[in-house]
């Protein structure tokens, strides 16, 4: 009997595939399966640039510069008080710790030891900054404050030698110092770029912070033209990056190895990185360190001028346009500008067809020319423009004192009110002097004392009252919305616009 057997094609499969694998594997021929798996997750994203070609190329030319300087010698005599201690009260209960008892014992019975009172000897103290070669032969920019004080001077490079260097220069009105190191080996060396950096460019800062030798943080120049109140020539570039103490003196690099800035301060509230820091700009750095590493100090041009902002109500006194220039408050005797009859009142607009926008635009201006060049000045006097030219002197190396004068009381013959002000003449004294402020006026606001003598309204000398109220007249005829006094405090000469009110 025959039966009827029926096989389900899926099953029928199975037992074919297993009877092939049986016979090549006992046919003698092998087939070896290889599993497949399946790929890692990767993501095509745009890389952020690497530092990393930059970083080897300038790491060889930055140096850490070591400082020795002579300590002040403190005395060693019974009783001296430790650091921290000195302004304790005599009377203080802790002064028997370290104070003689009667019988020259201490609270805790330590008897003085021969030799104390003696001064203690000679001690020796160091520093550490940072520097980088900018000459094949040796020499080394850093701060000045990193080198100041000091009495010898050693810098490590990248590869842990230490070299002997010495000072060449400094100049403390830009915070910059050469050193050189003298040996006969060619150093590799970075320069200064000639770009003017541009605000949101990488910055790369190499550096020494807290003596650990050579470090790199990133960040981008997030400002430039900062005046941070440190100098007449501030001109600094502002990085949004790390930068610490010993990172001084240091290079701050773009992505093509050149140096666009000297590391020279933090902002700091708490004394620690904030993660905003300056850097004195390689235009400003590169003319002074050619002066530095040539002559061994900087000559600048000197003007002999002293200036102060126009404000809108001096324009207005004077019939500017707008606030535009700097007024010279006093020409300094024998100047170069005092020669070439620049005087108080006038407004320096240019500068060889160059705008002047502030006082220490002005200065920086200057100081870019070399004694005896010829600068074109434009200045605005009586109500028009005209050209001055002036043969430019050499800044004196120190500013020189002016003692202060004591105000003379004024001998009071004649007395007028004026915009807040009691004004009396004197006849021991040039000009009108101010008897008396009202403390809520807007003279008071502008800072005009009891005891200040005006020298001028308007471009008026005021030799009496009577020369104040025509000039006054005057601002009234040609509807003028300030008057500008002249004003002398002590030895120093300012300007100050009052506005001007017809009742």
């Amino acid at each position: 009997m025959i039966r009827n057997i029926s096989i389900n094609r899926h099953f029928a499969g199975t037992i074919a595939v297993a009877g092939l694998a049986g016979a090549l594997a006992f046919g003698g021929a092998q087939s070896v399966i290889t599993p497949v798996f399946a790929e890692a997750v990767r993501v095509e994203a745009p890389q952020a640039p690497s530092f990393a070609d930059v970083v080897e190329a300038v790491s060889p030319a930055v140096v850490s510069v070591r400082v020795k300087s002579d300590v002040r010698p403190t005395s060693s005599r019974s009783g001296a008080l430790p650091f921290g201690f000195e302004d304790l009260p005599r009377n203080h209960p802790f002064r028997r710790f370290f104070d003689n008892g009667p019988r020259g014992d201490r609270e805790f019975g330590q008897r003085r030891r021969r030799g104390e009172g003696r001064r203690a000897p000679r001690r020796f103290g160091t520093s550490q900054g940072s520097g980088f070669f900018v000459s094949q032969d040796g020499y080394i920019v850093t701060n000045n404050h990193v080198v100041e004080g000091g009495n010898a001077y050693t810098v490590i490079t990248n590869e842990g030698k230490e070299l002997d260097a010495k000072l060449i220069g400094t100049d403390p009105k830009t915070d910059l110092a050469v050193l050189k190191v003298d040996k006969k080996e060619k150093f590799t060396y970075v320069s200064f770029s000639k770009a003017k950096s541009r605000v949101g460019e990488w910055v790369v800062a190499v550096g020494n912070p807290f003596g650990l030798g050579g470090t790199v943080t990133a960040g981008i120049v997030s400002a430039s033209n900062r005046d941070i109140g440190s100098g007449p020539y501030d001109d600094f570039i502002q990085i949004d990056a790390a930068v610490n103490k010993g990172n001084s003196g240091g290079p701050a690099f773009n992505l093509n190895g050149e140096v666009i800035g000297v590391n020279t301060a933090i902002f700091s509230p708490s004394g620690g990185n904030v993660g905003i820091a300056f850097a004195i700009s390689a235009k400003s750095a590169s003319v002074v360190v050619d002066d530095l590493i040539k002559n061994g100090s900087v000559t600048r041009g000197w003007l002999g001028v002293q200036i102060q902002p126009v404000t809108a109500d001096i324009a207005q006194s004077l019939g500017l346009d707008e606030p535009s220039g700097t007024i010279v408050a006093e020409t300094q005797t024998d100047s170069p500008a005092a020669k070439s009859g620049i005087k108080a009142g006038d407004v320096i607009l240019e500068v060889d067809g160059g705008e002047v926008s502030s006082p220490k635009a002005l200065a920086k201006t200057i100081a870019g020319y070399a004694p005896n060049d010829i600068a074109k000045l434009t200045v605005f006097r009586d109500g028009k423009r005209q050209k001055i030219d002036v043969k430019l002197g050499a800044l004196p190396s120190k500013d020189k004192k002016v003692a202060a004068v004591e105000p003379k009381k004024p001998e009071k013959v004649a007395k007028i009110d004026l915009e807040g002000l009691g004004l009396a003449i004197s006849k021991s004294d040039k000009g009108v002097v101010v008897a008396s402020v009202d403390d809520a006026s807007s003279a008071a606001e502008k800072g005009l004392r009891k005891g200040d003598v005006i020298v001028s309204v308007n471009g008026r000398d005021t030799a009496s009252v009577n020369d104040v109220g025509l000039a006054v007249a005057q601002a009234m005829e040609e509807e003028r919305k300030a008057i500008l006094f002249q004003v002398k405090s002590g030895s120093r000469n300012r300007f100050v616009a009052l506005p001007f009110s017809k009742g």
